[in-house]
């Protein structure tokens, strides 16, 4: 399946497409990023900023357009600190799902620790070892410390490159004061919580983010298109880097090698902020790591999703797909179906030449057939008029609503009573429609009466003409006498339909 993860972050949105295999292997097949600035001027309880908010959609809604181009079959997509702190934060996502119709969702800080923690030890071979992980955002910083098996100690603080930047930085280059009341104003926020994980003990520090890989590169003078992940950088390297961001002005930091110029701005409260941390951490090295947030979300949603993911990769049809999945929720019995389902086709390809109906009309049938007991869910009195319903209403993917009708109809008629243009969806479907739901509903009866005792017996039906008469041939195993009594009794919309009488003979299977 491909699957698309969204991460609307509170400085930039970033989105990645990913194939996922059916055995939960995912490999990245498209990454789209935009530095909006979401949460610029809005932190700190303010609401978010009208152009900033307008800026994020119009990227989000090319987000939505580049994944629907990719066919990815479900967009996962989370918001956070600045939509989960601003007072405006619900209108935005409600803004978000009525232009581009994405469904976002505000996740908690330590959701977001954890979704991180995930996509570290995913992407960084971390053995058995326990790794505290880093993740700089624009709002907020995620700390964690724990293994590959999972989280053992995880927080989310209000320490982000933009939050600090507009709360200290008032100068350019950046002031010594104002550098030393950041440092204090950090180390305040983190010191109990880092001296504890330091107590602890780890074995490495891996750091995500466009921040830290930002001031890795810097530090191993690497180009910024060059790949960082997996890089070790010492600690002392980034404190040169530090100093250097620190003492120049923008204009200055512009013209650094590797470097990307949107960046510039929030470098100096970055590297103070990460430096900080190792200090705390008496760390002496970081690990950088390219995968953060979106690649927590693909692998959560990949534990949560196995048995979908895996029908998926068996039903790649999204309208096979999802009738397969309406009939699982109404739990239809598989064996019975796929049997009404074969017999109904071969009835279907017998008849051909006098109903003229084409191969999406056959698919109409075949995915009829599987969901026509899905009534039963409800109650097996009327179930096929439930199954109507639940075909109708089921959020069926990739049909036109006439095609809905017509399914839907072939299984409230596949057994008691016929079309009449005075019921309600059959007399509004066009010509074409109605023929088919005769039909396809004539077929469907027949061959569910030929698995009346739901064993399966009949292998095999041939149908002969001759003339105005027909020959229906059941061939089955074992003693098929209940499916030939049950067929002859609802021959009669077939017999309708051909315009000919119907006879039903059992017949004998080879071996």
């Amino acid at each position: 399946m491909h699957l698309a993860a969204i991460d609307i972050g509170t400085n930039s949105l970033h989105m990645i497409l990913v194939r996922v295999a059916a055995d939960g292997a995912f490999e990245v097949i498209g990454r789209e990023k935009d530095m909006v600035r979401l949460g610029a001027g809005g932190l700190e309880g303010r609401p978010l900023g009208e152009g900033a908010m307008t800026a994020a959609l119009q990227t989000l809604s090319r987000f939505k357009r580049l994944a629907d181009s990719r066919r990815v079959d479900d967009i996962v997509a989370m918001a956070t600190s600045a939509v989960r702190e601003a007072p405006n934060g619900g209108d935005f996502l409600a803004a978000i799902a009525e232009q581009t119709g994405i469904q976002a969702r505000v996740i908690t800080g330590v959701e977001e620790a954890a979704l991180i923690h995930l996509a570290a030890v995913h992407g960084i071979d971390v053995g058995a070892d326990t790794v505290v992980v880093v993740d700089i955002g624009g709002g907020s910083t995620e700390i964690t410390l724990g293994t590959a098996a999972g989280v053992q100690l995880s927080k989310s603080f209000r320490l982000g490159v933009i939050r600090l930047g507009e709360r200290f930085v008032t100068s350019d280059p950046l002031a010594g004061g104002d550098e030393r009341r950041m440092v204090r104003h950090i180390r305040r926020e983190l010191g109990d919580y880092l001296r504890g994980i330091a107590r602890s003990g780890y074995s490495r520090v891996i750091a995500t983010s466009g921040t830290a890989l930002a001031l890795g590169s810097l530090a191993l003078q690497m180009p910024g298109d060059v790949p960082t992940h997996h890089r070790r950088v010492g600690v002392s390297a980034l404190r040169d880097v530090r100093r250097r961001v620190a003492s120049l002005a923008l204009a200055d930091r512009l013209d650094l090698p590797g470097l990307d110029s949107r960046r510039a701005d929030l470098i100096v409260p970055g590297a103070i902020l990460l430096d900080t941390i190792l200090r705390q951490l008496d760390a002496e090295e970081f690990t950088l790591c390219e995968l953060s947030l979106r690649e927590g979300a693909v692998l959560d949603y990949i534990r949560r999703n196995r048995v979908h993911i895996e029908r998926v990769e068996r039903y790649p049809d999204v309208r096979r797909l999802s009738v397969v999945e309406l009939a699982l929720r109404c739990h239809c019995a598989p064996d019975h179906a796929q049997q009404v389902v074969r017999l109904a086709l071969e009835i279907f390809d017998a008849t051909r030449p006098v109903h003229g109906l084409d191969d999406r009309a056959r698919e109409w049938l075949d995915f009829a057939g599987i969901l026509h007991d899905a009534g039963e869910h409800i109650s097996y009195e009327r179930h096929h008029r439930h199954s109507y319903y639940l075909v109708k209403n089921g959020e069926l993917r990739g049909f036109e609503p006439d095609e809905i009708e017509v399914i839907a109809l072939v299984t409230r008629y596949h057994r008691r009573g016929a079309p009449r243009k005075g019921h309600d969806g059959f007399s509004t479907l066009p010509r074409g429609g109605r023929k088919a739901v005769r039909w396809l509903s004539a077929m469907l009866r027949v061959a569910e009466s030929l698995d009346r005792s739901r064993a399966q017996m009949v292998e095999r039906v041939e149908l002969r003409r001759r003339g105005r008469h027909w020959t229906l041939r059941v061939s089955g195993r074992g003693d098929i006498e209940l499916e030939l009594w049950a067929a002859r009794r609802n021959i009669l919309p077939l017999e309708d339909a051909l315009g000919a009488t119907v006879t039903i003979t059992a017949g004998r299977v080879a071996g």
